[in-house]
């Protein structure tokens, strides 16, 4: 099977790394446009990544059998549109699926209809009508961008005023204020081909940028996988309360969605509720989850592609446990320094069960993932790695992980 991976972060490259860990030969997956890091694993090719007609053409001149669209911008684009257009199996939801993540109004729409448990939200088109929804919930204030705003469209602050600063910056796409809800927030991906999920194994991101949970949101700055501490039955009621119905309310509107469905939760006093959906694998949690993964990786998102995942078997995870840290450039994520020069990630791989996942060249640079029998070894593994990396000013947390046991 060769296979085409579109995307040039640590995602795709973690993508990349498991396709190949699980069976897949690297001289049969071309990632485009990659970065230095794919690069040093399997062919890449040029291409801007959300041209569909550029896609396309590459796809037939590469002449794959599948396409894995990793980041949320293609999608949105409708690249899996002019792909399957063209008869090409994609892994990824076409453009009306996708504003499940690129709309949170469009994904509350769904979650209502379907009657998936979520907080009560108001959208909002002037700043009038923030500052009402504001006092109406009271603190702390959720504010949240309608659209894409790569990971930092969300901040939760107890200070109105920044609140309303944020929805400032966004309001011209519209916003959601939100209620706060309070609990301990777990990532759960599940494969879809439309009429049926299949879930993945859960995993723990940590959003702020810096340690102790302060600072700003960000995409990601670490992640742990599996979860230890969720109750038992959790993945089961996440797939019958959340996942299959959003696919089943999606499918009646006549919009199948084929790809990853990313169920951003939390548990709170009141029991499980979605925080937000995303249609694509998550960065930083991909590392870790597709670390652990012993399924082949080709054939699981093969038969979501064509619709049939209801035929074999279901995804498989080692008992390891995998921990990734992100380390990121100077200023992020609220600036964005010059690039500099990486320098030790040969050194880090060079780790028995340590491996590095390269992003861009500013803002998150790479992720290290440790993999070990316990969260003590993985976790030490990560921290080993990392502290064989330099960048200037480059700046990580020393707490991923650091209570679970």
């Amino acid at each position: 099977m060769r296979i085409l991976v579109i995307g040039s972060g640590a995602r795709e490259h973690a993508i990349v790394k498991s396709l190949i860990r699980t069976g897949t030969r690297a001289e049969d997956i071309v990632c485009a446009p990659g970065n230095e890091g794919i690069a040093s694993e399997v062919e890449t090719r040029e291409v801007d990544q959300v041209d569909r007609l550029a896609v396309v053409k590459l796809a037939l001149e590469e002449r794959v059998d599948l396409v894995v669209i990793g980041p949320e911008a293609p999608l949105v684009a409708g690249v899996a549109d002019a792909l399957r257009e063209q008869g090409v199996a994609v892994f990824g939801p076409n453009q009306d699926a996708a504003q499940l993540e690129g709309s949170k109004n469009f994904a509350k729409e769904v979650m209502a209809a379907a009657d998936v448990p979520t907080g009560m939200a108001h959208q909002c088109t002037t700043m009038e009508e923030v500052e009402n929804a504001l006092d109406q919930f009271g603190a702390p204030f959720v504010v949240k961008a309608d659209g894409l705003a790569a990971g930092k469209g969300v901040i939760v602050t107890s200070d109105k005023s920044a609140a309303l600063e944020h929805a400032g910056v966004y309001i011209s796409g519209g916003v959601l204020v939100e209620e706060f809800l309070d609990g301990r927030e777990v990532s759960l991906f599940f494969l879809a081909d439309g009429k049926t999920v299949m879930p993945l194994s859960p995993a723990q991101d940590y959003k702020r940028a810096f340690e102790g949970d302060e600072g700003p949101n960000t995409g990601g700055m670490g992640a742990y996988s599996p979860i230890p501490w969720l109750p038992e039955g959790f993945v089961e009621e996440v797939t019958e309360r959340v996942a299959q119905p959003v696919i089943n309310e999606l499918a009646r509107r006549g919009t199948e969605f084929v790809g990853l469905l990313y169920c951003g939760l939390i548990v709170t006093d009141r029991g499980l509720r979605v925080i937000e959906f995303n249609a694509r694998f998550g960065d930083p949690e991909t590392q870790v989850v597709l670390r652990r993964l012993t399924s082949n990786l080709a054939e699981l998102l093969m038969r979501a592609a064509t619709g049939k995942l209801d035929v074999g078997p279901s995804a498989e995870f080692s008992k390891r446990k995998a921990v990734t840290v992100v380390l990121a450039s100077e200023g992020y994520p609220t600036s964005t320094a010059d690039y500099r020069e990486v320098v030790g990630i040969e050194s880090a791989e060079s780790i028995e069960d340590v491996e590095v996942c390269k992003a861009g060249r500013v803002g998150r640079v790479l992720s290290v993932v440790g993999c070990g029998d316990s969260f003590q070894e993985a976790r030490t593994l990560a921290y080993e790695g990392m502290s064989r990396i330099s960048l200037q000013g480059g700046h990580y947390r020393n707490d991923i992980a650091a209570r679970v046991s």
